[in-house]
């Protein structure tokens, strides 16, 4: 087994002992654990296979000169634009944009837009912004959002120009 893979085993298996001893001597902490593994695990299920369809739609369907063209170098500013719109209405967990973002990459996108994505898809969701709106006030979620989305985009392109002086590439599938 390689080193890499023995790096992920570990601390799965202790995971999955500590949840297993857990529920032979009863341990609250470690059943709910368990509980809650089980039931984002069937989150997952539910989601992920409608996600990876439609990843493999967009694969197909938008030309990569489109990706370049709207979020490429050429771009400039309307491209965060553009991620930030496309990370808003991403839908379910963290999980599900960075395939996406992976996709935007092969296809042409800056890394800084890229960035601009997950980070948008991390703070600008358009349920979690109604969601905050509701219980926190309007007032909040706009300060949020105009400290927010200026940072995103600031240091989304700082980290972008830093790898791009440093040659970096995303390596594809299988390399």
């Amino acid at each position: 087994m390689k080193k890499r893979s023995k790096i992920f085993i570990y601390p799965i298996t202790i995971f999955f002992i500590f949840v297993f001893i857990s529920f032979l001597t009863n341990i609250q902490p470690g059943k709910e654990i368990g509980y809650n593994f089980i039931m984002y695990s069937i989150e997952m299920i539910k989601i992920l296979p409608f996600v990876f369809i439609l990843i493999g739609l967009f694969e197909v369907w938008v030309k990569r000169e489109t990706v370049e063209r709207h979020l490429g170098e050429k771009a400039g500013f309307i491209g965060y634009v553009w991620a930030i719109l496309l990370g808003g209405t991403t839908i379910g967990p963290m999980l599900v944009a960075l395939p996406v973002a992976y996709t935007l990459a092969n296809k042409g996108a800056r890394l800084s837009v890229v960035f601009t994505y997950i980070g948008a898809a991390a703070v600008c969701r358009i349920p979690m912004t109604i969601f905050e709106a509701s219980y926190l006030g309007i007032k909040f979620t706009i300060i949020r959002y105009a400290v927010s989305v200026p940072l995103i985009i600031l240091t989304s392109s700082i980290l972008g120009k830093y790898l791009e002086e440093k040659k970096y590439k995303i390596i594809k599938g299988g390399e």
